[in-house]
């Protein structure tokens, strides 16, 4: 597992027993990784001073403390939300300027480690290329007073794109309308060289303009630059750090293959939230004792559902309700996702990269093909394609069934060629017989004469 995963796991114990038990679990043989998490939790505890700095408090304490502290030219207002390096803050500017209200980041405490502030300052940098209607705008950059980075965003007073479609009860045009926009977005970046690789809900904010609803993608904060010269060598995410949600990631991020992972990625997550958007629940879904290592095993193993098979594994309560949020029965709404819906989602979820859409534009274009009655790209898949994924995953099954079928050909062939060699004796024994019948009868006839 990603070692800064671990360390955060581990500070979310509080026996120090428990920690040291956690310890031994999770690095087994491996005494560098094991020395390495100590450290970081020891220096967690003695943070040569900056637990006591005012700017930011430690994770455990009431955050609101920050309110009407400065920082920079912006005065905190409180805490909007955490992510896996920083903590956001809804902040205003001060002084001559009319002021106006801004999303303010900064790394948290105990992660202010050289490759994170290097990840930091790549979100920066990636977020001041991009300009898009649908892309929240990065304002300013700095540092406080005691080094730690920080930048500006527009703030969004949203909420995630699928609380926003159940609480307005859109129905299915309407929400894929909305998400062509996203998907859009996401091209935006793609074609200024950064993947996001966080797409989840909660990074996707609708917000109303002239009472239309209005998407804003945020949070690149562990995007990942496609040209390297826009990230220093310390910034490049090492092969075994496992970067995004993981309900959300694609195959390829969730076997740490980060060599892989690219644009189509994103297109992988995007389908995620389209399904979650349709059906109302993600393809692979955390069960409440599953670790996030065997979540990701399954992500990798195991193909996702159609949504339309999705629902038809959900209690009639669940489904109704899904069902009234998009204004249809719930026989209906499964009707709907069948055929195209269905196609589309899982071409963007295909296991394989190179099946999936090979940009985030093209799966906006093919919803709106849908949208508008035209013939959508995506197609089901083979039956040969399925056979050979089918024969492929269930190799030793498959091998081992054949192995039988041949052992039962072989005891099928050799009792048959058993049974022919008994008849062709039999036949030529009563041939025999027969013609020594014929010659003892002739030879009688000719002494009686």
């Amino acid at each position: 597992m990603d070692e800064e995963l671990l360390f955060l796991e581990a500070l979310e114990i509080g026996s120090l027993q428990d920690r040291e038990a956690f310890l031994e679990k999770v690095c087994a043989d491996n005494e560098p990784l094991r020395k390495r998490l100590r450290s970081l939790l020891a220096a967690h505890q003695t943070d040569d001073g900056l637990l006591e700095s005012p700017l930011l408090l430690p994770l455990d304490q009431d955050s609101t403390a920050l309110s009407d502290s400065s920082i920079g030219p912006y005065r905190v207002l409180g805490e909007l939300g955490e992510g896996g390096f920083g903590t956001v803050y809804l902040a205003e500017t001060t002084g001559g300027q009319p002021a106006y209200r801004v999303a303010l980041k900064i790394i948290k405490l105990g992660m202010d480690t050289r490759h994170v502030v290097e990840r930091f300052e790549a979100e920066r940098l990636a977020l001041s290329l991009m300009d898009h209607p649908h892309v929240a705008k990065v304002l300013d950059a700095g540092a406080t007073e005691t080094g730690r980075p920080y930048f500006v965003m527009e703030y969004v007073d949203g909420i995630p794109i699928t609380d926003y479609c159940d609480q307005h009860q859109l129905d299915l045009a309407a929400r894929m309308q909305l998400f062509a926009k996203v998907c859009r977005a996401i091209h935006h970046a793609h074609q200024k060289g950064i993947i996001h690789r966080d797409i989840k809900p909660s990074n996707i904010l609708v917000t109303e303009e002239d009472a239309v609803a209005t998407p804003k993608v945020i949070d690149f904060g562990i995007a990942k630059a496609l040209q390297p010269q826009l990230l220093s060598p310390q910034a490049l995410t090492h092969d075994q750090q496992v970067m995004g949600t993981p309900e959300y990631m694609s195959p390829e991020q969730a076997a740490s293959r980060h060599h892989q992972v690219d644009t189509r990625s994103d297109v992988y997550s995007l389908g995620v939230v389209c399904h979650s958007l349709l059906t109302g629940q993600v393809p692979f879904a955390r069960t409440t004792d599953e670790s996030v290592d065997a979540l990701r095993q399954r992500i990798q193993r195991e193909e996702p559902k159609r949504p339309s098979a999705t629902l038809a594994r959900l209690s009639p309560d669940a489904l109704g309700s899904v069902a009234r949020a998009r204004q249809l029965e719930s026989n209906s709404l499964r009707g709907r996702l069948r055929g195209e819906l269905d196609w589309i989602v899982m071409q963007a979820l295909a296991k394989d990269a190179n099946r999936r859409y090979d940009s985030a534009l093209a799966f906006a274009e093919d919803i709106e093909r849908y949208l508008t009655d035209q013939m959508v790209r995506a197609r089901p898949p083979s039956v040969w394609y399925t056979s050979r994924k089918l024969l492929h995953r269930h190799r030793v099954r498959v091998l081992l069934y054949g192995v039988s079928l041949l052992l039962l050909l072989s005891l099928w062939a050799s009792s048959s060629y058993q049974k022919w060699r008994f008849a062709q004796e039999r036949a030529q024994q009563v041939a025999q017989n027969r013609e020594r019948l014929e010659q003892a009868l002739t030879e009688a006839g000719q002494w009686y004469r």
